[in-house]
């Protein structure tokens, strides 16, 4: 082969290299890049994408997301979609801004500022704002917002995978993980045993789903709630008198409890001391509100009781007892919402970190999930679920109590796991399941323990245990 033949050939490859670069994102997909953020310095040049993509044509549903490309090699990396919950909260306000994104909410919602302990060191992250009436998300028709639940979110977020896909075809063979926490421990389970079905029924839409990733998740109710009233108890949170009460009269896994009075009353006394507190963070501060910055719903005051729902109570919470202030002006900011494509920046939306009406009005959630976790580990699926061990809401109690039922056989004994010569927490290995703790961590634990939680999800990625020892 000639001199001028090799040239030739190397021209051509190179630019159909080049050619497979460009053509990677779609024209609508280059329509969401971002790149005007406010506070985004060139010290922070990572490529990132915003915007709405439609589910529901005829009722008018689009679901508003935010994804980072992984810092290098996004081709090669996995894609891992993130879901907050609540039911209600946004993946945006919390997960993106608050713990795992590059950029994080900073002084009081004026400005961001670069995480070095961001998951797209390690992955290209999507983070979607779930079920519509979430954040920025939406829909045209008033009826389904009475229809939101478990079966309507798994649906749509199906749809959603699916589409975003087709807007961005070069991650479609990428691996694909769903991470998460709080009441995504339903949503991610129900969301996963539909591609999982799926790709059985399809394989043109197939999805490379590699595993899933637990934070404190509500796994099933019966256990769950009485994991949150054991931990109250050996908290000190409630007396021995109220734990009396509770033990003696709730059959947490009866479809009447709330029926019994003497049981609803001792649930709404963990509720009234839980009040006075943060209860996913039981050893932090409080935000102490002002006339700029007070939560349109006081964490430390919210008003619920048995009598108004059955679901776990939810307070929202965190390490900065005000980010969830901090976060709320700034999504509600002009620029911001113009650089990320939720409005034209002068018809603004109002954006919420929460939707409580979504929380009361849910229309199903499924008692257990247990049957799916036993069904993905039969698919071979990695399941890695995680508790910081300080958090009242979902706690760690509770955790092991929806595990244990599982009665899988233990590959690796309880132990300590370590990060830079610490013990961050203790893991056990079971066959088809990893459960591990973060020492001293709250709910949302990357918020608390930023370092040990990147370490922890390369790990989760890698599929090997973080260092059992030193």
């Amino acid at each position: 082969m000639s001199h001028q033949t090799i040239y030739n050939v190397s021209i051509a490859l190179c630019f159909c290299i080049l050619f497979t670069i460009v053509s990677s994102d779609s024209s609508e997909a280059m329509r969401d890049l971002v790149t005007d953020l406010p506070g985004q310095s060139g010290t922070m040049s990572i490529r990132h994408y915003a915007g709405y993509v439609p589910v529901n044509k005829t009722n008018g549903r689009a679901m508003f997301y935010w994804f980072f490309e992984a810092m290098s090699l996004p081709n090669q990396k996995p894609l891992v979609l993130w879901l907050n919950g609540g039911p209600g909260c946004s993946s945006v306000g919390y997960g993106a801004t608050q713990e795992i994104g590059p950029f994080l909410v900073d002084n009081k919602g004026n400005s961001i500022k670069f995480n070095p302990y961001a998951w797209n060191k390690e992955a290209n992250m999507l983070f979607l704002e779930s079920p519509v009436g979430v954040g920025f998300s939406y829909s045209n028709t008033s009826s389904d917002y009475k229809e939101l639940g478990d079966d309507f979110t798994a649906r749509d977020t199906y749809a959603f995978i699916q589409k975003w896909l087709q807007r961005f075809p070069a991650y479609r063979e990428n691996h694909f993980y769903i991470a998460g926490e709080s009441y995504a421990g339903k949503y991610i389970p129900e969301l996963a045993e539909i591609i999982f079905d799926k790709n059985n029924d399809n394989s043109s839409l197939h999805i490379k789903l590699k595993g899933i990733l637990l934070g404190n998740p509500e796994i099933s109710e019966a256990e769950d709630w009485e994991g949150w009233v054991d931990y109250a108890w050996s908290h000190a949170v409630i007396s021995d008198e109220t734990y009396g009460v509770i033990k003696r009269s709730c059959n947490f896994s009866s479809n009447t409890i709330w029926d019994v009075k003497e049981c609803k009353d001792g649930v709404d006394e963990v509720l009234k001391q839980y009040h006075k507190i943060d209860q996913y963070s039981l050893y932090t501060p409080t935000c102490i509100g002002n006339s700029t910055l007070a939560s349109s719903v006081d964490s430390t005051r919210f008003k619920t009781s048995l009598a108004n729902s059955k679901m776990m109570p939810r307070i929202m919470g965190g390490y900065d007892p005000c980010l969830d202030d901090y976060t709320r002006v700034f999504y509600n900011r002009a620029d911001v919402q113009k650089a990320l494509h939720a409005s034209d920046g002068i018809h603004l939306k109002n954006w919420n970190i929460c939707n409580d009406d979504i929380f009361h009005n849910w229309a199903d959630s499924k008692p257990s999930v247990l049957p799916i976790y036993k069904k993905l580990i039969a698919g071979g699926f990695r399941i890695w679920v995680y508790s910081g061990d300080t958090d009242g809401r979902a706690p760690v109690l509770g955790t092991r109590y929806c595990i244990n039922k599982l009665e899988l056989p233990i590959k690796t004994s309880w132990r300590p796991w370590y990060h830079e010569k610490q013990v961050s927490g203790w893991l056990q290995e079971y066959e088809g399941l990893t459960f591990a703790t973060f020492k001293g961590a709250g709910h949302d634990v990357p918020s608390f323990k930023p370092s040990e939680s990147l370490a922890f999800f390369s790990a989760f990625l890698n599929g090997v245990p973080p260092p059992l020892s030193l």
